[in-house]
């Protein structure tokens, strides 16, 4: 869900090129009948790109645009990830349209935060509480029974096209699914967010959740909010029993792309928590003790962007860097806030109104005060994203500006090297 890297180049092949130009023919657009054309075009250039896992023509169209047309980037982007996600399929002579979906949830713990395969039982009682709270009526439903990671999720926008047209057979037919085969390792973070997927098909053009109908289109957003509390409400059990020894937070579940996005920021306010109280009990010490150190990082420090902001903790008492947080920014988040938003923050916590824009610095300042965090210092230079080339963690800045390893004394117990 991260921005494209911006340093990779791609030739343009024929198809690049004719995705490029769909792309903008569709923003630049004088009429709907006009843009429609156009995207109906572009439809059936990625369908096809999709089928044949032409990730690469996809990759280099999207790079491109990146650089040169943020709108027709936009644009596509969002056609490639709704054709990828959803798709139409045929059973019984009528015609249906599916769609992969999302449930996340949020997990936070001192242990490990499990993986892997679950139960038919589970994925019964999900099913069961994805009809009863979330999907209209008439939808039915395929749960891949395998609770993921995020970096065991599909790779390219062709394997999800793969996996959603796998799924929508299975809900059709009631085939059963597969856990996922020997899926990748993940490291073990304090916190992070774990993934069921699912794909909901329905009757072509007939509702696919709860807030689709009735009288919940009187005021889609309360329905929504009443959709997700019972979500939680009733759902939450069961993820327990999955997620044993972990605290947890379930996410509304939504269509991939849309689920994937919130749960990666949401996960940031919760990792530093997660931190903080981590570094509370292991080294038993107050926030008090504490000193955050909050740096500015990006993957070229020429073109004034802001990828991600690294937080360092050290102890008042030994400026050593003992742990660090990586806050990643997303699509059109802006790390070059003045410093005045900044300074607002560090003497105020977030806004009253949840819905208000927070800029990215301001809600990092306020939630490390909330977690207790008296002491915070903020280097005004840029830092390139810098790794260790032994491990793969990421470099954090001290209070002298230099990138170093963050590293938990010796004698902590349980001491872990892997940092969120």
């Amino acid at each position: 869900m991260r921005r494209p890297a911006k340093n990779r180049s791609r030739r343009l092949t024929p198809d690049s090129q004719r995705l490029v130009s769909l792309s903008r023919a569709m923003v630049q657009s004088g009429s709907r009948l006009e843009e429609r054309a156009w995207e109906r075009h572009l439809d059936v250039v990625l369908r096809k790109l999709l089928r044949g896992d032409h990730q690469a023509a996809l990759d280099a169209a999207l790079d491109h645009l990146f650089t040169v047309d943020q709108f027709a980037y936009d644009a596509l982007m969002e056609t490639v990830e709704a054709l990828s996600s959803s798709c139409s399929i045929e059973h019984e002579g009528k015609p249906h349209d599916a769609l992969l979906i999302a449930m996340p949830i949020l997990a936070w713990t001192r242990f490990s935060i499990p993986a892997g395969p679950i139960s038919a039982e589970s994925v019964a009682t999900i099913g069961a509480h994805l009809h009863g709270h979330v999907l209209a009526d008439n939808a039915r439903i395929a749960i891949a029974p395998t609770l993921y990671a995020i970096d065991q999720l599909p790779r390219s926008h062709a394997d999800i096209a793969a996996l959603t047209q796998r799924m929508a057979q299975s809900a059709l037919t009631g085939t059963p699914l597969r856990p996922l085969g020997n899926p990748p390792e993940t490291a073990p973070f304090l916190a992070d967010s774990r993934y069921l997927l699912a794909v909901v098909v329905v009757p072509a053009q007939a509702p696919l959740f709860r807030w689709q109908t009735g009288e919940d289109m009187q005021d889609i957003a309360a329905a929504e909010e009443r959709a997700v509390q019972q979500w939680r409400m009733q759902a939450a059990p069961n993820m327990e029993r999955l997620l044993p020894g972990c605290g947890l937070e379930l996410l509304l579940p939504e269509a991939y792309y849309t689920a994937c996005r919130e749960a990666d920021r949401a996960i940031r306010p919760i990792s530093l928590h997660a931190a903080v109280n981590y570094l509370t009990n292991a080294l038993a010490i107050t926030p008090t003790d504490l000193t955050a150190i909050i740096g500015r990082f990006s993957e070229d420090v020429e073109d004034d962007q802001i990828d991600e902001y690294r937080i360092s903790f050290a102890l008042r008492s030994d400026p050593q860097v003992v742990y660090g947080v990586v806050w990643p920014l997303y699509g059109s988040e802006d790390g070059e806030e003045d410093s005045q938003a900044a300074g607002a923050a560090t003497r105020a916590l977030l806004p009253a109104d949840e819905n208000a824009a927070v800029a990215p610095i301001v809600e990092i300042i306020a939630m490390l005060k909330q977690c207790g965090i008296e002491h915070i210092r903020q280097h005004a230079e840029e830092f390139s994203m810098e790794s260790c080339e032994d491990c793969g963690a990421p470099l954090f800045c001290d209070l002298d500006a230099e990138l170093v390893h963050a590293e938990m004394p010796e004698d902590t117990p349980g001491a872990s090297e892997h940092l969120h």
